[in-house]
């Protein structure tokens, strides 16, 4: 049976540029998100381009229900790779953004991404074989003021992630973080954090590039851009009370103008 990877989030940024690497070096490809139209149209173009089998699972991972239907839409395959990389945050004040965004971003960030790497895992610790791959952010190390459940749900990511690298790591599982900085995507204007502005900003393609790199060596952390290394290495040495500071002020004058 043909091993498959499935890559959450694929139709645009990090997610969709993930999915062009995976196709290009040859792995059939499970690709999920809410647009189904835009999913068949990248499932098309990726499966002439690369002669690899593709499958669509349309899913909202907003939605409790999504991560046991999208396995059970895929258990006929090896998933022998899983991507999860769809996440959504949304800029404003804790009180001032409504709950429900607050319940959105960690039913996506967080519960979604656990249910997913649960229920894929089991199989993979069956065959002995398998790689995991978890989207998190450099906001994984350093508090978020103006973002905040967004940040606390990146830390979670990571933690877990590296975490569950540490147990897996006899049994033939690899679990890699992504965590990179600012990015080239449309998720900055429909968080509605406005234009992105901020220099050394990378584009998605090299974020995924050093992504699927990583994974590929078994890596448990990959954090892009020798700058994106430096400001987390940064991070890790100051007070909390600077690096929030820091993040305050960077996105204080930021006005809420849209939601992903």
């Amino acid at each position: 049976m043909s091993d498959w990877a499935l890559i959450t989030g694929a139709t645009t940024g990090i997610g969709l540029e993930l999915a062009r690497i995976f196709a290009r070096e040859r792995h059939n490809l499970v690709l999920t998100a809410r647009n189904e139209a835009r999913l068949q149209e990248v499932a098309a173009d990726l499966r002439r381009a690369n002669e690899i089998e593709t499958r669509v699972v349309a899913k909202d991972l907003s939605t409790a229900s999504a991560p046991q239907e999208l396995f059970d839409a895929t258990s006929d395959l090896t998933i022998s790779t899983l991507v999860n990389n769809a996440g959504l945050g949304f800029y404003g004040d804790f009180a001032d953004v409504p709950l429900d965004r607050h319940r959105l971003v960690m039913q996506v960030n967080m519960t979604a991404l656990v249910e997913l790497t649960y229920l894929f895992l089991a199989p993979m610790l069956r065959r002995g074989q398998g790689r995991i791959l978890n989207v998190a952010s450099m906001a994984a190390f350093q508090p978020g003021p103006t973002i905040n459940v967004y940040y606390a749900s990146k830390a979670f990511a990571f933690s877990f992630t590296y975490s569950l690298a540490m147990e897996v790591e006899d049994r033939g599982i690899t679990v890699t973080a992504l965590c990179p900085g600012t990015t080239h995507t449309e998720f900055f204007e429909r968080g509605g954090f406005g234009p992105v502005r901020a220099p050394l900003t990378m584009s998605a393609r090299a974020v995924a590039e050093a992504g699927y790199r990583g994974l590929m060596r078994g890596k448990r952390l990959v954090i892009p851009g020798w700058h994106n290394r430096l400001a987390v290495q940064f991070a890790r040495r100051m007070p909390l009370s600077v690096t929030s500071a820091v993040v305050k002020k960077l996105h204080r004058k930021r006005r809420v103008n849209g939601s992903k």
